[in-house]
């Protein structure tokens, strides 16, 4: 998995592109929170519940039944969250869905039960660049967790801040011309 923070960035990234009247702080916490979520099940390694587990690291948690129940949050929640109901659900959708995708792709572990449950099977993508984080908290300060931040930097921070800069060019006008999206 990445690191719990790198998770964040997908979701950041929408939230600070599309700027805080169609992201609204509490709805931007909300969806940082949740993009780190899924990793909760990870508290399953201690209480004895196996990897391969639906229950275990990457199981249901990491599916896309999981990120549609956070798009229905979204619903629900728009209100409380001082968001319209489209953002909130596009929003908390996106958080979830991201965690899956970056999961995907890594270069460790089992991959992420993302068609739960259609099927139970783990999947990677092809294409998988980010180095795996080592889950021991530890072990980050060490010539492997300095390769773990290098590569998220690389793969999911520098392509983040690069749309999120995009994205947020285009809102603003050119001098003397009217907004073509709202801030």
């Amino acid at each position: 998995m990445p690191t719990i923070l790198t998770h964040a960035a997908p979701a950041l990234t929408l939230g600070l592109a599309l700027g805080s009247k169609a992201v609204p702080p509490r709805l931007l916490v909300v969806g940082t929170a949740l993009a780190m979520a899924p990793d909760l099940d990870s508290i399953g390694f201690f209480m004895g519940v196996p990897y391969e587990s639906l229950w275990g690291h990457r199981g249901l948690s990491h599916s896309l039944a999981a990120a549609g129940l956070a798009g229905v949050l979204g619903l629900i929640l728009a209100p409380a969250l001082k968001a319209g109901r489209g953002a909130a659900a596009l929003l908390l959708w996106w958080a979830v869905a991201s965690h899956i995708v970056l999961d995907a792709a890594t270069t460790g572990g089992l991959g992420p039960a993302a068609l739960w449950p259609l099927e139970d099977g783990r999947h990677f993508l092809p294409w998988r660049p980010i180095r795996v984080a080592p889950m021991h908290p530890a072990a980050m300060l060490s010539g492997r967790g300095l390769a773990v931040m290098l590569s998220e930097l690389k793969w999911v921070w520098l392509p983040c801040l690069s749309a999120s800069f995009l994205l947020f060019m285009l809102r603003r006008p050119p001098a003397g011309r009217k907004n073509r999206f709202p801030r």
